[in-house]
C-alpha cells in the first residue's frame, strides 16, 4: 500500500511544470553549494570519511534531482544524499578540523538539517502540513527556506573568509 493512497500525491512528488522549474534550480544550487562544502572540508583537512560522505551527497543530490524531472518519485531517493551530507556535517560540527572557525560547520549543519526536515515534512507529508504551508511557493515556506539558505551561506562565508 502506498503512503499516498489515502491522499493525493503532493505536488513535490509530481511532474507539475511550475515545481519542475524549482527542481532544476535545486539541482543547480545543490551541485554548486554541496561542491563548495566538500571542497572546503577537504582543504581544511577534514577526515577522509567526512569528505567521502560529502562527495557522495554532492554527486547524488543533483543527479537525483535532474533524473526526477522524468521520474518524480525518484525524489524519495533524496533521503540518501541528504543523510550522507547531514551526517558528515554533524560530524564536522562536533569535531571541526583545527583550521576551521568554530561557528562555520555548526551553522552549515543546522542549515542543511533544517532543509532535510523541511523536505521530509513538505515533500513526503509524513506529518500534516498546515493549509497556509501547503502550496510550495507560499510565503511561510519561503521564509523557512530563507532561514535554511542563510545558515548555509553564512556558515560558508565564515569558513572561506
Amino acid at each position: 500500500m502506498s503512503v499516498f493512497a489515502a491522499r493525493p500525491r503532493p505536488v513535490e512528488l509530481s511532474a507539475d511544470g511550475a515545481f519542475n522549474r524549482r527542481i532544476v534550480r535545486l539541482g543547480v544550487v545543490s551541485a554548486i553549494v554541496l561542491g563548495m562544502i566538500a571542497i572546503v572540508a577537504e582543504r581544511q583537512s577534514a577526515p577522509a570519511m567526512i569528505v567521502a560522505l560529502l562527495l557522495v551527497g554532492w554527486g547524488t543530490m543533483p543527479t537525483l534531482l535532474f533524473l526526477s524531472l522524468w521520474r518524480p518519485l525518484l525524489r524519495i531517493g533524496l533521503l540518501i544524499p541528504s543523510t550522507t551530507v547531514t551526517l558528515g556535517l554533524l560530524w564536522l560540527a562536533a569535531s571541526p578540523p583545527a583550521a576551521s572557525p568554530s561557528a562555520g560547520w555548526p551553522l552549515i549543519a543546522i542549515g542543511i538539517l533544517l532543509g532535510d526536515l523541511l523536505g521530509i515534512w513538505f515533500w513526503f507529508r509524513l506529518l500534516p502540513v498546515p493549509a497556509a504551508l501547503d502550496r510550495p511557493f507560499s510565503p511561510g515556506r519561503w521564509a523557512m527556506v530563507a532561514v535554511h539558505v542563510a545558515c548555509v551561506v553564512v556558515g560558508l562565508a565564515v569558513l572561506i573568509r
